[in-house]
């Protein structure tokens, strides 16, 4: 007799149906075998499920005689442990052990040897899935019922092990659905985090992150040790407008699939701050492995991505960085595929002027030779300088600014002005996939940004005198008009384009 059981397959950030089908042959030597191109780990399951269906109480495998399951569709690569669950209810239905209603049901898990069930990857994609299917119940490990119920219309029943989930299915003893998580109140709480407030001077570097925050524009703060640099990236976090539902859905989505999703959250509310050494190797950075994992990249999508000592980071990894800076996602290119994940995020780079970080110190010297200044900024290639919106000069702070008790706007008043500028371009680009200044394209950007003949005239002596590049030019376009937003303009001005020149001014 056969039978087919629902479960479903991750694929990138994307989920697909896959239909466990058991067959059991009565005749014949003592046979199981799992086909439909499964990994090592899928094919280890025989051992995983055939303990647990014994110590379960029920008939095992090696004693039903022939027992194959085929995971369709069988052109799509299977991983992981995540269908134990399923291959064991399609043995049980097809040796006649059980007998229950498989429509509208879709099954995750691990089995352990006792038939507990153990937590899987990935479980937030496939409830989303169950919801465009139209499937009612998902069957998951108690572990991760909090992160699937996040999605409506889809009932969430949380499994302990293999004979409760038996009984609920005979309908001998009903398991509670979860409860649904109310966003309302998710959203509602804060962590504190650092605030502007306590950073003393470096104005101009918070003008810049304030801009950067606005408009979603990357930045690279150029300055001596102890300047600030790294407090000014940790403190970016804390004036960043809050997560919509749909963006907290796209980030947890990515966590669960990278299996980074914390086992007491079921929805990441707060936009990520990650800040990888410079050791990282490129698929840590952007993604990659046999089978393909989000990386730093994009566990930082819409939020930021901090790298300190910029050009101690491989040539070779920060070359990574040029598609996503400019599409805002990544494609991973393997064998068995090509996959894309999302990569919308800010990038915030810290460097020094020099090895000794003492080029451009008023007070102390520099002990480098030019040559290896030179050669320590060619680290960093001119096309991924030139993907940079906004470069700062953070200077030594002076001891009358560290003495002093004045400390600036708080970072509640300045997410504020950034708040209400990204309602502006929420508005301004309605309709479309664009969200912040720093997404358009040209397109966008002729229609979006209009120029005056002053501005215009402004900017044809910044391309004359900086030597930019086309890319750079519409860069400063893009960044001027967010800084109009900021300033609630709806034309932009000369001004504004003079203040977005600046930010190029001295590294170009």
């Amino acid at each position: 007799m056969s039978s087919k059981v629902l479960s479903a397959a991750t694929i990138g950030l994307k989920s697909e149906i896959v239909e466990v089908e058991a067959d059991a042959v009565s005749a014949g030597l003592h046979l199981f075998n799992i086909v439909g191109l499964p990994d090592t780990a899928v094919k280890e399951s025989r051992d995983r499920v055939g303990a647990a269906i014994r110590n379960s109480g029920f008939l095992p495998p090696h004693r039903a005689g022939r027992v194959t399951v085929n995971l369709a569709p069988a052109d799509l690569k299977k991983e992981g442990p995540i269908y134990d669950l399923p291959i064991a209810l399609g043995f049980l239905l097809a040796t006649k052990q059980i007998n229950f209603d498989f429509q509208n049901k879709l099954f995750l898990g691990e089995l352990s040897l006792d038939g507990k069930v153990r937590p899987v990857k990935g479980v937030l994609p496939m409830a989303i899935l169950a919801k465009e299917k139209m499937i009612t119940e998902l069957f998951v490990p108690m572990e991760n019922a909090r992160e699937a119920s996040v999605i409506e219309d889809v009932n969430i029943v949380p499994v302990k092990n293999l004979v409760e989930l038996i009984s609920h299915l005979r309908k001998e003893s009903i398991i509670t659905p979860a409860e649904k998580i109310n966003l309302e109140e998710y959203f509602s709480i804060e962590t504190p985090l650092s605030d502007m407030k306590n950073i003393r001077g470096q104005e101009h570097a918070k003008r810049a992150l304030e801009i950067a925050a606005a408009g979603g524009h990357n930045a690279i703060l150029n300055g001596p040790p102890g300047s600030g640099k790294t407090m000014l990236a940790k403190t970016l976090a804390s004036i960043l407008p809050k997560l919509t539902v749909p963006e907290a859905l796209e980030i947890t989505k990515i966590f669960s699939v990278a299996g980074q999703l914390p086992r007491e959250t079921s929805l990441i509310t707060k936009r990520q701050f990650r800040s990888p050494h410079h050791s990282a190797s490129a698929v840590s950075l952007v993604g990659g492995g046999t089978f393909p994992r989000p990386g730093e990249i994009s566990l930082a999508h819409r939020g930021i991505l901090f790298l300190d000592e910029f050009p101690e980071f491989s040539r070779g990894v920060l070359e990574n960085l040029r598609q996503p800076l400019e599409d805002g996602l990544i494609t991973v290119s393997r064998a068995q595929g090509t996959l894309e994940f999302p990569a919308r995020f800010t990038l915030i780079a810290a460097m020094n002027p020099c090895p000794c970080g003492n080029a451009t110190d008023p007070q102390k010297a520099c002990s480098c030779s030019p040559a290896s200044i030179i050669r320590y900024q060619r680290k960093i290639s001119g096309p991924i300088l030139d993907r940079i919106d906004l470069h700062v000069e953070v200077p030594r702070i002076k001891f009358e600014k560290i003495a002093s008790d004045y400390s600036g706007e708080n970072s509640q008043e300045i997410r504020k002005r950034v708040e209400r500028t990204r309602n502006i371009q929420r508005e301004r680009f309605q309709g479309t996939k664009i969200i912040t200044n720093s997404e358009m394209e040209s397109d966008e950007i002729r229609k979006f940004c209009l120029l005056n003949e002053d501005c215009l005239s402004l900017m044809k002596n910044a391309v004359s005198n900086l030597h930019l590049s086309a890319r750079s030019y519409f860069r400063i376009i893009k960044v001027a008009r967010t800084i109009a937003d900021l300033g609630e303009s709806e034309k932009i001005r000369p001004e504004h384009i003079a203040e977005a020149i600046q930010y190029r001014f001295k590294t170009e």
